[in-house]
């Protein structure tokens, strides 16, 4: 179980929250504190890893993530594409992150490219077209948690 804080929690509360995923058997923890703020991960102990979302905005961004995170979560949208995201996964392994594929909510036309993304990653989450009310046609096919490619209609 993933819980993400999308940057909502404090200085003040983050030792308190962060021990009582872990009590709840919380294997990882998104983006805990406000991007402009998490250097105080820096100096905590962190009963269970911590992922960068906010606070990764390229590949010229992963380096400060070191000793504040223990993962990152790659959005093609905030990598500046499908290339960018590829050359993200390959430093985030390099640096010894484990890599996270996520997503806007977007058709799957937008979220297909992230499968390629998602082939390097341990964790994986392509759930942007289930909060549509509608997907493009030919698109991801969901079943239970695994993500199928889209039939090559879905190009065009």
């Amino acid at each position: 179980m993933i819980a993400d804080a999308n940057e909502g929690w404090t200085p003040a509360n983050i030792e308190e929250n962060l021990a009582a995923c872990a009590r709840a058997g919380v294997t990882l923890v998104e983006q805990p504190l406000p991007a402009d703020g998490d250097h105080v991960l820096a100096q905590l102990r962190r009963p269970i890893p911590v992922c960068a979302d906010e606070s990764a905005r390229g590949d010229g961004s992963l380096a400060a993530l070191l000793g504040r995170y223990d993962a990152v979560n790659i959005k093609l949208d905030k990598a500046g594409g499908l290339t960018a995201a590829l050359l993200m996964a390959r430093q985030a392994e390099q640096l010894g992150l484990t890599l996270m594929v996520g997503c806007m909510v977007a058709t799957s036309l937008a979220i297909a490219p992230a499968m390629l993304v998602a082939q390097h990653a341990n964790l994986v989450d392509l759930d942007g077209p289930l909060l549509l009310a509608r997907d493009r046609a030919e698109g991801l096919h969901y079943e239970g948690s695994l993500v199928h490619p889209p039939a090559s209609t879905l190009w065009g």
